[in-house]
């Protein structure tokens, strides 16, 4: 059983990765659990990895995953990611299509559906997304919001330091707006299709990778077009 505290921390850190895509700071989580100093979080932190609720991504800065919620919490937790073995769609097409109409919405009842895969989006220099819907991967109902959701293979390293790998499935809510900070998928240019941390300046769009290596990208707003929000991942192990 989670003290108060550690229910609280717990929550945070779940909230703030279903709307960011990254856990959130020290600092964050300090002022949040209004707390004085950091060494409380880190002695939070220590008994909710301790007891399965949470673990830390090795080697990286802000890298805390959620692995389970408490059983009253149920609804809105985001499952462990072990056990996900998405068919990997590999290749690409030379000519961008429309999304399926055919994407999945969350099913009232039940604990799981299957969403399409439709294809590969670049984490690194944008490419085409494969347009094929013909697989599918498995997904827990509790991963999803309302509305249609797909799922598409992410190819490159520039989102790593948000906790999102070559390989990985992401699960995106289909949307065609986002706010200043989500991640999305981009289309630029009504061809390039993108994931990347979305950032409204004035008149212009920024595509913000998570990775030092790759600069941000500027359009004008009406060069890029939102094709949903990331909602959730899954990581083969």
């Amino acid at each position: 059983m989670l003290t108060r505290k550690q229910h609280e921390l717990l929550t945070f850190i779940h909230e703030r990765i279903r709307e960011t895509g990254v856990s959130p700071s020290f600092d964050e989580m300090k002022e949040a659990l209004d707390l004085r100093s950091k060494s409380g979080i880190h002695r939070l932190i220590t008994a909710l990895e301790e007891r399965g609720f949470i673990r830390r991504m090795p080697h990286r800065a802000r890298a805390l995953e959620v692995v389970k919620l408490p059983e009253s919490a149920a609804p809105q937790s985001t499952p462990a990611k072990r056990g996900f073995s998405p068919s990997v769609i590999q290749g690409s097409l030379s000519e961008p299509a429309p999304l399926p109409d055919n994407h999945h919405s969350v099913p009232e009842g039940g604990d799981a559906l299957t969403l399409p895969l439709v294809g590969r989006i670049a984490a690194g220099t944008p490419i085409e997304a494969l347009q094929d819907d013909s697989n599918h991967v498995g997904v827990p109902a509790s991963l999803l919001g309302s509305g249609e959701h797909y799922a598409l293979e992410v190819k490159g390293d520039s989102m790593i330091d948000a906790g999102i790998f070559d390989g990985d499935i992401v699960v995106i809510q289909r949307a065609d707006t986002a706010s200043s900070g989500e991640i999305v998928v981009a289309l630029v240019d009504q061809h390039e299709a993108t994931l990347k941390r979305l950032r409204r300046k004035g008149d212009t769009i920024a595509l913000e990778a998570a990775n030092p290596a790759y600069e941000t990208r500027i359009f004008p707003s009406d060069r890029v077009k939102v094709q949903g929000k990331l909602v959730g991942l899954m990581r083969r192990y």
